[in-house]
Formats: C-alpha cells, sequence, structure tokens
C-alpha cells in the first residue's frame, strides 16, 4: 500500500513495476483518454417519471434544486436566499439565474463566515420571513454548529411556542465526490440528529431533491437540507416543473424482499440498488431496499415492519462507523423488533478516519463491502 501512495504522488510512470500498479488503482491512472479519477462507485439508477405533479422536464440535481428555490421565491414573496458566492449561481450552480430574476435584495451574497450566515437567517427566520441559507460545503457547517443546536433548534422551546424560527432552511453540498479529500467530502448528518429540534433530510435524486427541498421550506421546524453533491450532475431524471411536495420523516420502500433490508439514504442508496441485484443473482437472496429520506425524525415503523419480515438489517452511509446513524437504527430495531433479542445486523460504513484523498476507492462503503456483509448475515 505504502509503494502504492509513492507511485500515486510520483506519476509511476516512470517504470514497468509503476507502470502495472497503476492499473490497480483507478485514481493513479496517467493516460489522461482512460483516467477515472472522477468515476463514481455507484451507478445512478433513476426512478420511474413521475405523472402526478404535471408536467416535467429533464432535470440533473442541481437543476431541480434551482427548480425548487424558484418556485419558492415565486411564490413567496419574502423567501430570500444567501450564502457564499450565490448571487452568482453558487459553486455547484443551484442559484444561478436567481438573482437576475429576483434581484439582489432576495438573491445575495454573504461575507465568508458561516455562523453569520445561520445567524442571519434566524433573524430573518424570527421576523417572519422564509429563509434559505446555503453553507457552500457540508465540511464547513461547524463554524455555524452553535447557532444551529443552541439557537435555531431551541428557539420555539425556549419560548414556550410563542416564537420561533421554523421558517429556516440550511441547504448544503454533502458527501464524497470521487476527489474532495478530507475537507470536501464529509458527512456530518450524524452531529445534528442529536438534536432535539432541527429536522435532517437527505433525497437520492432530482425528483426526491425538489419535492423534499420544498417540505423542508414548508415546514414550520427548522431544517438542514444536505445534497450529495456526486449527484449534481451525475444524476439525471423528469423532473416536474410546478411545486410539489414529499413528505417528510416517510421513507420510501423502493424494492421489497423477503430475506435482508437493506437501509440507506442520499448516494448510498444507489449502492444499495446494485448490492441488492447482486444478492439476488448470486445468492438467490431478495433484498428489501429502504430509502430513509429523513434521518430527523426518521421512520422507525417503515423500518421495523421491513426488518421483522425480512429478519435481518444491513445500514450504510459514508461517514465514520462510530457515532454514525447507523448504530441508532441498529439500536432501535434491537429494542422494537427483537425484544433485546441477539440478531443479524450489519453496518458497513466509512472508517474512522479523516476522509482519505488518493485512498478514496478503499474508504467508501461500495457494493462489495455490503455484498460481503450480505453473505455474513445469510449464513448467520
Amino acid at each position: 500500500m505504502a509503494a502504492l501512495m509513492l507511485i500515486c504522488l510520483l506519476g509511476g510512470a516512470h517504470s514497468s513495476y509503476g507502470a502495472s500498479l497503476l492499473k490497480l488503482s483507478p485514481d493513479c491512472e496517467s493516460d489522461s483518454k482512460t483516467q477515472r479519477r472522477h468515476a463514481a462507485h455507484f451507478t445512478f439508477q433513476p426512478d420511474p417519471v413521475p405523472t402526478q405533479y404535471g408536467p416535467t422536464q429533464k432535470m440533473n440535481l442541481f437543476q431541480s434544486i434551482t427548480s425548487a428555490l424558484d418556485n419558492t421565491l415565486a411564490n413567496d414573496p419574502t423567501a430570500v436566499i444567501f450564502g457564499e458566492d450565490v448571487a452568482f449561481g453558487g459553486v455547484f450552480r443551484c442559484t444561478v439565474g436567481l438573482r437576475d430574476k429576483y434581484g439582489k435584495d432576495r438573491v445575495f451574497n454573504t461575507p465568508l463566515c458561516e455562523q453569520g450566515i445561520v445567524g442571519f437567517g434566524i433573524g430573518v427566520a424570527c421576523a417572519g420571513a422564509t429563509a434559505i441559507a446555503e453553507i457552500q460545503f457540508a465540511d464547513y457547517i461547524y463554524p455555524a454548529f452553535d447557532q444551529i443546536v443552541n439557537e435555531a433548534a431551541k428557539y420555539r422551546y425556549r419560548s414556550g411556542n410563542l416564537f420561533d424560527c421554523g421558517n429556516l432552511t440550511i441547504r448544503a453540498p454533502w458527501g464524497c465526490v470521487g476527489h474532495g479529500s478530507l475537507y470536501h467530502s464529509q458527512s456530518p448528518e450524524a452531529f445534528f440528529v442529536h438534536c432535539p429540534g432541527v429536522k435532517v433530510v437527505i433525497p437520492r435524486s432530482p425528483v426526491q431533491a425538489k419535492g423534499l427541498l420544498l417540505s423542508c421550506i414548508a415546514d414550520n421546524n427548522p431544517c438542514i437540507f444536505f445534497e450529495p453533491k456526486i449527484m449534481y450532475r451525475a444524476a439525471v431524471e423528469q423532473v416536474p416543473l410546478e411545486p410539489y411536495i414529499i413528505p417528510l420523516s416517510q421513507a420510501e420502500i423502493l424494492q421489497e424482499g423477503s430475506d435482508v433490508t437493506l437501509v440507506a439514504w442520499g448516494t448510498q442508496i444507489h449502492v444499495m440498488k446494485e448490492v441488492a441485484d447482486m444478492a439476488q443473482e448470486k445468492l438467490g437472496v431478495s433484498c428489501e431496499v429502504i430509502d430513509l429520506q429523513t434521518i430527523l425524525p426518521w421512520d422507525v415503523e417503515t423500518v421495523c415492519k421491513s426488518v421483522v419480515k425480512t429478519g435481518r438489517l444491513l445500514i450504510s452511509h459514508e461517514a465514520p462507523i462510530t457515532g454514525g446513524f447507523a448504530g441508532e437504527i441498529s439500536s432501535t430495531v434491537q429494542e422494537e423488533c427483537f425484544l433485546n433479542l441477539e440478531a443479524p445486523i450489519s453496518r458497513v460504513c466509512g472508517y474512522d478516519t479523516p476522509f482519505p484523498h488518493i485512498f478514496e476507492p478503499f474508504y467508501i462503503p461500495d457494493k462489495w463491502k455490503c455484498f460481503d456483509a450480505i453473505k455474513r448475515m445469510i449464513n448467520f
């Protein structure tokens, strides 16, 4: 492994040994024609075209976010969008064109200060307006941690419901992207699910992203909306043009099965779909795939009903395993479904290290790690 790392750093093209090792690592490919550095560890699987919300248009994930924000600004004259670089469209282009359409008083840049962004959003929401704050990367939400957990989440409780900041939605790009390394690949949802008073939501696709974001904006509680950045351009679906909502705190069963329950959210859902196909083809194992969608408050009933049926549970997320939300799901299922009896539950997650760069393919919980977990559970 050390030799592979050295060859990656030096280019590795000066020896036949190096050239042979390069073939083992997609991230070290030197030929630009065959470079796979930005290749995803999953294949995006679009949902069926929704017909219940009216006309649709082909959109990728960032365009569906833009559509949701456009709908909000058009229908809610109090709505404002603010954050670092949002005026020109943001680094991922999610707000492109909105300032020109709605004016600089409703879509505007802020200083590079996450604590100030969220603090300002709390004030805007408390004043009765709809505040949509963008944190440029989820990795940089930590300076705003105090504002979120000590102010936004507790505002309603501390006043006995006399006032609140429920009109606040915080958006942030989330998860690994193939080349983001330690400061642009984190999945910090577990930090916030320990905090009553906020809702945490992560979509899997463009259709889900628009419906869930509009639900967050309409919700009476402050919401954190994490957007899987690797799918901003890679995920494409037919998305309804008109506004629509997808209810929060309701998990969705994407595939029914009888042998193993697979639970994930965001990007990892597409890994689970591939794993389910592999398990059926190679092992004859029927998997039920559940997208949690809302991480807090999560849909305990749907997950537990599925696990009672299948008798096995696999949970997977990109965040480190220790303290990750998979542990909460696992313990709740043990209590609710098996009354503390031993049960075949497995977690396939990131390692307890900072998110690496050249070793990212070894870090992420890919389909092969999840497939191995299923094989172990089947023999339980």
